[in-house]
């Protein structure tokens, strides 16, 4: 629970102690105000949606008036924002919610922030399945931060995603290109040295010999897809199945949305790719 009444006993704790712990928003109010009682639900449901974050202490005017002297009130509504046992912003009279959101911003950590700490945290254990969705969300919700975009790119090129890592890094100015970005470009690097194994080659050459060979079409699309190729291997994948939906009793199809599946919702290939398909169906 993070919406606590405050009395002159309890001030200095829920108040003061707690400011250094977390963002208080201090609401003065009264009964008698219809501005107070309209206020008083926005900041309780922002309160909820930050738990960890904000602390909504609210302080009876009509019954703690040594509090409203303590701190000057002169009108009602009047709302603190107090950190580190200081008042650093806040406002009187009644307020529209997206104001009051604009306000808070500037205090209060944004959703896609812990999108990225827990996409790191993913990195450093190896697992960047689960960094990649994360990454993308917070690239778009933090208007394309260039720091995001290099952990972005890192993820995709450790899943020999080349393509689409070089199109994110693509995008980062030199200013930009911190540490990350270096370590993606050369993780590129690498994959692109390490492309193609023997068994991937052969199945290359055999499929330019006869392009015509379904069963080499198909077996070269399995491999790219194992090596991490998927663009390639789905374009292969639907180019099976244009020419004969019946081939091996619909394995490229099924193919297809088990990438699709793998790669998980949302992600811009899987989301290309399914149009592909639709399209193709219907």
């Amino acid at each position: 629970m993070n919406i606590f009444d405050v009395t002159a006993e309890n001030a200095q704790q829920t108040v003061i102690d707690e400011s250094f712990k977390r963002l208080v928003v201090v609401q003065f109010w009264s009964s008698r105000s219809p501005a107070c009682q309209n206020l008083m639900p926005i900041l309780e449901k922002i309160a909820g949606e930050y738990p960890n974050d904000l602390l909504l202490a609210k302080i009876n005017v009509d019954d703690q008036q040594m509090l409203v002297s303590q701190f000057g009130i002169q009108s009602l509504p009047t709302v603190m924002f107090i950190k580190d046992g200081q008042p650093v912003d806040g406002f009187a009279g009644e307020q529209p919610e997206p104001q009051i959101r604009e306000l808070l911003d500037k205090y209060l950590p944004k959703a896609w922030e812990a999108d990225v700490a827990q996409a790191k945290a993913f990195i450093d254990e190896a697992n960047y399945a689960e960094a990649l969705p994360l990454l993308r969300q917070a690239l778009e919700e933090s208007n394309q931060l260039p720091f995001v975009a290099n952990l972005l790119g890192l993820c995709y090129g450790e899943m020999n995603r080349v393509e689409e890592a070089e199109a994110v890094l693509a995008q980062v100015k030199m200013a930009d290109q911190d540490a990350t970005y270096q370590q993606a470009m050369a993780v590129l690097e690498l994959k692109k040295q390490a492309a193609n194994s023997p068994e991937l080659e052969k199945l290359q050459a055999e499929y330019d010999a006869n392009p015509d060979n379904l069963e080499a079409a198909y077996a070269l699309a399995v491999q790219m897809n194992e090596e991490g190729q998927h663009k390639n291997a789905l374009e292969l994948l639907l180019d099976i199945f244009k020419r004969d939906r019946t081939f091996k009793d619909g394995a490229p199809r099924k193919a297809i949305t088990d990438i699709l599946a793998a790669l998980g919702k949302g992600d811009p290939l899987a989301v290309e790719y399914q149009r592909k398909l639709f399209t193709l169906l219907y």
